[in-house]
């Protein structure tokens, strides 16, 4: 019996060591830093860093109608359009409706500027009104945006050449935005006329992130906050919000540890830069001009959040409306900005954008290209002249500059 027992244990230790061998076989390793775009800013304080794990769970956070949800929204949660703080899919791009022109968006009082295409039981989604022009557009990736906060209007503006004064058929412009009644202008904006500079947002219609939060909050979700108490209304069916949840759904400090948690998450980090094809395509991307409106490198000045001081940072946007020829115009627009104008969209964390967009690209504002060369041959209008010098490329050239794009 003895003998039994002991040879049953010794059983038992054989396979709790297979189970633990095979488990190194089975549970994936650590994944690297530049494989992932969600992770704060290195050098934050504790304190900090509480404020950002806040901010980090009130962005995943899904609203239910028992929480304030709709009556009329589009998502549940911050990131169920931000995936991994990556780029949307498909399934999760947003419709904007309204405007035609510069003269401001007429169909404010019907709905607009944004498309609450889903509802809670016992309402009615909206539906583009009669007449409307309106555009998709696909949520962007999440990651860096602190360090474009941090930029200056004076920053900005010194890459804009409105009138093409040095011939290089560039000519980026500011969107001058007027902003919300909560705004408290800080030392980098200047006002022109009421108006300060938008960054944020495929038109550049958001001034920083907290009007961008804000909106994401009301205009996405259905959600009040003290910065906006409205709940959307679907004009069709009545003119005010049937949603009999208390305002605000959400206190300001909730969205205040979310735009924290923007503001502090890590730039995306490159990877293979060394490669040599990397490389090769890093040059062929200079000489096509890209770097004209992807402009590589910024540095900040000084920022309350002191990790985002004097920082140099890459992500290949220079923050300016430009024309993008009648192939990208959608017949809609916001502010000053045209319907074939459009922000240089950062192109930082590119080459990870797949991984949160179920394994394929949707690329550009709306989604429509699958693949890097694709987005690149519906470039028109100023950017027509690089898009003319990559159909010369050989293939072996357009690899490496695809390589060196995947690499940022």
């Amino acid at each position: 019996m003895g003998g039994l027992i002991q040879n049953l244990n010794v059983f038992i230790i054989l396979t709790m060591l297979s189970g633990m061998l095979s488990c190194d076989f089975i549970t994936p390793g650590p994944v690297a830093e530049n494989e992932i775009l969600d992770g704060p800013i290195e050098g934050l304080t504790f304190e900090q860093n509480a404020l950002f794990v806040a901010g980090d769970e009130a962005f995943g956070a899904t609203f239910t109608s028992k929480t304030g949800l709709g009556p009329i929204f589009v998502a549940t949660s911050c990131g169920s359009c931000h995936a991994g703080d990556g780029k949307g899919h498909p399934f999760t791009t947003l419709v904007r409706f309204g405007q035609a022109d510069t003269t401001g968006n007429i169909f404010l009082t019907r709905g607009g500027p944004q498309l609450q295409n889903r509802a809670i039981p016992g309402h009615m989604p909206e539906q583009i009104p009669e007449g409307a022009t309106s555009a998709k557009f696909t949520p962007p990736a999440v990651t860096g945006l602190g360090f474009l906060a941090a930029l200056t209007d004076e920053q900005i503006l010194a890459n804009a050449d409105p009138g093409d004064a040095d011939g290089d058929g560039i000519s980026g412009r500011p969107n001058y935005i007027i902003p919300p009644d909560y705004f408290q202008p800080q030392g980098i904006h200047q006002f022109r006329e009421g108006k300060i500079i938008g960054r944020f947002g495929k038109k550049a219609a958001a001034v920083n992130l907290l009007h961008q939060t804000v909106n994401a909050y009301n205009e996405d979700m259905g959600i009040t906050s003290d910065f906006r108490m409205e709940d959307p209304i679907n004009y069709a069916v009545a003119n005010q919000s049937a949603d009999m949840i208390a305002d605000p759904e959400v206190p300001a400090a909730v969205v205040r540890n979310v735009v924290f948690y923007l503001r502090t998450l890590k730039a995306p980090i490159r990877r293979n830069e060394m490669e040599p094809e990397v490389i090769r395509g890093q040059q062929l991307f200079s000489d096509l001009n890209c770097v004209a409106c992807h402009l590589p490198e910024w540095k900040t000045l000084e920022s309350d959040i002191s990790v985002l001081s004097n920082q140099i940072f890459h992500p290949y946007t220079d923050l300016l409306l430009h024309d993008m020829g009648a192939s990208l115009d959608d017949s809609y627009t916001e502010g000053i900005a045209m319907t074939s104008e459009w922000r240089t969209p950062p192109l930082w964390g590119l080459g990870l954008s797949k991984d949160a967009q179920g394994g394929v690209y949707y690329l550009l504002h709306d989604g429509r290209a699958n693949s890097i060369e694709e987005a690149i041959l519906f470039h028109g209008g100023e950017a027509d002249g690089s898009r003319q010098l990559f159909l010369q490329l050989t293939d072996d050239e357009k690899e490496a500059l695809t390589r060196f794009l995947e690499s940022l």
